[in-house]
């Protein structure tokens, strides 16, 4: 008992002298973040010129698709972010003293930006995706600051998040930034031109796109080892292809006119944007100028092979009798007999690196969901497709995209009824 006794006392001292380090790091790094926001303390400017600027700045971080709900004020907040530990809710980034920015200085927003601390100092959950905006220029956060803070105030409180223990303390977020997070800035290639250094800091920075195409650890961290290598969206279960691959979304083979038509207007001759990338299409890429989304598109093109993917040899025939019969009956009237679908219509199925991707989660979705290109100034009437989550059962849709995967030279692997509803329940 005595040898027992003294072998918890032990552990508990252990755990208070963990507990002891981690609140001394936390106090030691927010004085480090106090005198950050100190050294910068000047009033940004506030004219038109830089409210405007930072409107777009806002635009192309895509601010509004989680921090405004559904019918609710722009930027007022109250969304919910779900992640595998819980609900992480979007605050209100309105000028409301009480529930939004209001009494926030430029200094404070910036550590947010920065550091991922709020301004009483609690850290912030990567949700917000700091990780990425660590990159972003102060001069670029002081002017979307000064947007935010132009805006009508709207009080409205953030609802609690809604996390599981043990990720609901700040010593378990302390302890994931000192293994996950380190504050840093961009730094330019002098080796590549200013257009691709311009398109590099969106990507890396403003855009996040590695908060999506970046493949995720067990704690919920990207794996920047591998850049933009894709990986299934946590909770969503939508697959974010890879950027690196042709295979997948990989445009090194495609024009540039053909990449910023994409982002522009959420489709071109190659393809057409759905799912949650047509979110960030409607509410953001779109208000990009030209030379913004070029730069992009030439920073996208450069980490993906110039060569487009190898095609294997085309079929005999549909590899799936049931699945052909159901493509006749349900698809056939839009997307054609050979498969090739409508130009700025319906996409073509055959050759489609969508069709043929693996995982088949991406596909399952817009089977069962439906969907529709995002509304733009270059498609403001897209076409859409039904969803078939009542019309056709699991075994159908397995069916159904095993023959689209194999049918007009498509070189896509079988997929299972558990595939079906693996992605439908998320489970």
């Amino acid at each position: 008992m005595r040898t027992m006794t003294r072998g918890w006392g032990r552990t508990l001292a252990a755990i208070a002298l963990v507990a002891i380090v981690l609140v001394a790091a936390l106090a030691f790094l927010n004085r480090l973040d106090e005198s950050a926001v100190g050294a910068n303390a000047a009033a940004p400017p506030s004219d038109a010129a830089s409210v405007e600027r930072g409107r777009y700045l806002a635009a192309a971080g895509n601010c509004v698709s989680c921090h405004t709900v559904s019918g609710g004020a722009p930027l007022a907040g109250g969304r919910a972010i779900e992640t595998p530990f819980g609900a992480v809710y979007a605050p209100n980034l309105t000028p409301d003293p009480d529930s939004g920015l209001g009494r926030w200085s430029a200094g404070e927003f910036w550590r947010a930006m920065h550091n991922g601390r709020s301004r009483d100092g609690r850290l912030l959950y990567p949700a917000f995706p700091y990780p990425n905006y660590t990159r972003v220029t102060r001069a670029d956060s002081d002017a979307i600051y000064a947007y935010l803070m132009s805006l009508p105030p709207t009080r409205s409180a953030t609802p609690t998040n809604e996390l599981r223990f043990p990720f609901n303390l700040q010593a378990s977020l302390a302890v994931w930034r000192a293994l996950y997070f380190r504050p840093g800035t961009f730094s330019a290639d002098t080796t590549k031109s200013a257009e691709w250094n311009r398109g590099a800091y969106l990507v890396e920075g403003l855009a996040h796109c590695g908060a999506c195409h970046a493949p995720r650890n067990a704690l919920g961290a990207t794996r920047r080892s591998v850049g933009l290598a894709g990986g299934l969206i946590p909770v969503q279960n939508w697959y974010a292809p890879s950027l690196t691959s042709n295979a997948e979304a990989g445009v090194g083979d495609w024009s540039i006119a053909e990449i910023v038509n994409l982002l522009q207007h959420g489709l071109s001759a190659r393809g057409i944007v759905t799912g949650p990338m047509a979110e960030v299409v409607q509410n953001s890429t779109q208000y990009l100028g030209s030379a913004d989304l070029g730069a992009v598109a030439t920073y996208l093109k450069s980490i993906a092979p110039a060569a487009p993917a190898p095609q294997g040899a085309a079929s005999a025939g549909p590899v799936n009798p049931r699945g052909a019969q159901l493509y006749a009956q349900h698809c056939e009237e839009c997307h054609g007999t050979d498969g090739r679908g409508v130009p700025n219509a319906y996409p073509p199925l055959a050759g489609n690196r969508a069709v043929t991707m693996d995982p088949p989660a991406n596909l399952v979705h817009i089977v069962l969901q439906g969907g529709y290109a995002p509304a733009t100034a270059g498609n403001p009437r897209p076409f859409g497709m039904p969803p078939y989550a009542g019309v056709l059962s699991d075994d159908d849709i397995a069916d159904l995209l095993t023959h689209l995967r194999g049918a007009w030279g498509n070189r896509g692997g079988t997929v299972s009824t558990l595939d079906v509803r693996r992605y439908r329940t998320g489970s």
